[in-house]
């Protein structure tokens, strides 16, 4: 089996908050901001995994977060 070296998170505004998933792990979280969504995303992630054995995640020791944000389009401005 290959260790994935990264923890991919999906980010998606609401209403309210914006709310992170990851798609490996059962991390999800939120925030006002999308940079409080990251911040939150960070600490969830390493919590999850504090104290555990990564590859039982099928992770490499220490992976970065690869975030991909939900957009809804705009239209051109003239």
């Amino acid at each position: 089996m290959t260790l994935q070296h990264t923890v991919k998170a999906l980010v998606r505004k609401g209403e309210e908050f914006y709310s992170a998933e990851c798609a490996e792990i059962a991390v999800v979280t939120q925030g006002r901001t999308v940079d409080e969504t990251l911040a939150n995303l960070q600490e969830a992630v390493a919590l999850h995994l504090e104290g555990e054995e990564a590859a039982v995640f099928g992770l490499v020791p220490n992976p970065v977060i690869l975030v991909t944000m939900e957009l809804e389009p705009t239209a051109a401005q003239a």
